[in-house]
């Protein structure tokens, strides 16, 4: 499968701070990249689930999921096809207060996000937890659309956006790492931008 280096960014007279190596500030536009079509899914009929290495595997329903405390982030997201967009605000709930009910057992060491599409992609369990990921359903004031991921998302935005799963369904709780879809397909298994970890090798 061929992997595409990303867009050509805005030229820039001084780089802002806020932007990783090798990005451009996307400005007022959010790409809509993925490698699947855009699924139709009802929130009657949506489900979330942890499982695996954990004491209670567990499944919520939207509405159960909303009547969990929220929780928000704001900041900004990194895609590895080299855009950034600043300021955002997403609205959900954290994955700690997930990972609480459930139950996280001591050898839970990476995590497996899974989409109703199919999708995964791979996580060690420090990326999801102590504040660094969510699944999120409103973005900027308003219901998440389907083509970023609605009805709801992970949300990890402190690695690149691959790994911030659209149309997520649940995690699997793991001892042992295991590539996801991307993964296996050449890119990085961790995804920081920071240090420029697109594919496998860098």
């Amino acid at each position: 499968m061929p992997i595409t280096r990303g867009f050509a960014g805005r030229g820039r007279s001084e780089r802002d701070s806020r932007l990783p190596p090798g990005q451009f500030d996307a400005g007022e536009d959010w790409p809509v990249l993925h490698v699947e079509a855009t699924p139709s899914l009802a929130t009657e009929d949506w489900t979330f689930t942890v499982d695996g290495l954990v004491d209670t595997p567990t499944t919520w329903t939207w509405d159960e999921i909303h009547a969990l405390p929220g929780d928000r982030y704001e900041g900004d997201i990194h895609c590895v096809t080299t855009w950034s967009k600043f300021g955002m605000t997403f609205d959900g709930v954290s994955v700690d207060t997930l990972l609480e009910i459930a139950g996280l057992q001591d050898d839970a060491a990476y995590v497996m996000a899974r989409s109703h599409t199919g999708y995964t992609t791979n996580l060690p369990i420090e990326d999801v937890t102590d504040g660094h990921a969510w699944v999120v359903w409103d973005v900027d004031g308003a219901p998440l659309e389907a083509v970023h991921g609605g009805p709801a998302r992970l949300l990890v935005p402190h690695l690149y956006f691959w790994k911030s799963a659209k149309w997520v369904s649940g995690l699997t709780l793991m001892a042992e790492d295991e590539p996801g879809f991307w993964e296996q397909n050449g890119y990085h298994d961790r995804g920081d931008p920071w240090l420029e970890q697109r594919y496998q090798g860098d």
